[in-house]
């Protein structure tokens, strides 16, 4: 990577270890934006596994940090609730549509019943008939890369590809695609961060979504049904009477997570490689390793969604700690994914790691990310066709440090600029 990567992991260790064990708060969106987490994170995990923060900007909360801890709170839904009414999935507490009703941020049996009508658009026979579709559409953008000249990946080959996916899974008009990652952004960001100032602002910008997806809506539940999301929504009894709030809640829940997994694992793996150089060769050299192995790899170095949130719904005991009715508890995937108890040599980027599937980046338990084939299928694609132009180590260079989304939630990259050197 070029000069001007900054990352200093002595200087990041020094402040992680440098203040008292109960005033680490690792949910300052600071910490994401300058990638200065990891020594917090590994710190609690070896002092403290499951931590009580009591002030942040998002309020008191608990810190689950270790993997087996995680699939504990992940498998236990009866005890740690996902529902929007007490608090939702995520730690952004301040974020109203935090609070909107949508099948992530339900408990049984309502959860079940809505998942189970988007599962048929990442049925296997559904994600066949779009892999021609999607070979297409990432040759098209990786042919229409400049050689030799910085560019955005972000934009030019993340964003663009996630966004086309995103349209044709909804149905979407595909001249207004790009209202689809903007209506994510708004939903997952910060107010102040450039994108919004405040929940009203918020809340209008998805309203505006909300009144775009209806005309849809009401386009498809006159019509035949078809094979996208809203219509299969439209056409089942278990969503067609659902809420607005409802409605757009599981509209933003989709396009989010039809976007974020997907965009910045894009924008991950050649951040990775770029760090790895001998195993962009290694995989250049035996190309049957990017579906079995790298692209797990990716998911799991990347884990493109830092956290999600539970509320407790009785005292409980965990790994040690007394956590009350009503408390907000935080599984920290970022953490668990380099938990050494559970994953060999967790820090190191591996294209042929043995159970590359052990991770947590997709969730465990009822809640595992339901489009997470087809994320690994785009993914899949793009190396293929990227180690089909550009075999060598150091062909697609990141110039500098990424500009990464000062999030807790959306582990994720604004902007990253490569040059391709023929």
């Amino acid at each position: 990577m070029g000069s001007a990567a900054t990352f200093d992991a002595s200087a990041e260790r020094d402040e992680a270890y440098s203040i008292p064990l109960s005033e680490i708060d690792v949910s300052h969106p600071e910490l994401f934006r300058t990638n200065r987490f990891w020594s917090y994170f590994a710190r609690l995990r070896k002092e403290d596994p499951v931590h009580y923060c009591a002030n942040s900007l998002f309020g008191p909360y608990w810190s689950v940090t270790k993997f087996k801890d995680i699939m504990y709170v992940e498998t236990h839904p009866e005890i740690f609730s996902s529902e929007s009414r007490f608090g939702g999935i995520t730690i952004l507490e301040s974020n109203k549509a935090a609070y909107l009703p949508m099948f992530i941020a339900m408990d049984p049996p309502k959860h079940d019943e809505q998942r189970k009508v988007v599962n048929p658009i990442v049925a296997p026979s559904n994600l066949a008939r779009l892999e021609d579709l999607i070979r297409t559409r990432t040759q098209n953008a990786l042919n229409a890369l400049p050689v030799g000249e910085p560019f955005d990946w972000v934009s030019k080959v993340s964003i663009n590809l996630t966004t086309q996916m995103l349209a044709t899974l909804f149905g979407f008009p595909f001249e207004d695609r790009d209202k689809l990652p903007y209506w994510s952004d708004v939903a997952t960001t910060l107010p102040g961060q450039g994108i919004i100032d405040s929940e009203e602002q918020r809340m209008q910008i998805l309203g505006e979504c909300a009144a775009y997806m209806t005309k849809l809506w009401n386009e498809r539940v006159n019509a035949e049904p078809g094979n996208d999301l809203l219509s299969m929504m439209a056409h089942d009894d278990r969503t067609r009477s659902m809420s607005q709030e409802e409605f757009l809640g599981n509209i933003i829940l989709l396009i989010v997570g039809g976007n974020d997994t997907t965009r910045n694992s894009m924008t991950g793996s050649v951040l990775a490689l770029n760090q790895n150089p001998a195993e962009y060769t290694k995989l250049a050299a035996d190309p049957a390793l990017i579906a079995p192995s790298f692209i797990p790899e990716v998911i799991r170095w990347q884990t493109p969604l830092a956290h999600m949130r539970r509320t407790a719904m009785i005292d409980t005991e965990l790994g040690g700690k007394q956590i009350k009715k009503g408390d907000k508890v935080v599984m920290w995937y970022v953490s668990g994914n380099r938990d050494a108890d559970a994953i060999e040599n967790p820090d190191d980027f591996i294209i042929d790691r043995a159970k590359a599937r052990h991770h947590l980046s997709f969730g465990f338990g009822i809640h595992r990310c339901v489009g997470n084939r087809l994320a690994e299928l785009q993914l899949k694609i793009l190396w293929e066709e990227l180690l089909a132009r550009w075999p060598r180590a150091g062909q697609i260079e990141v110039l500098s440090e990424p500009t990464r989304v000062p999030s807790p939630f959306v582990k994720g990259y604004e902007s990253m600029q490569v040059r391709i050197n023929p």
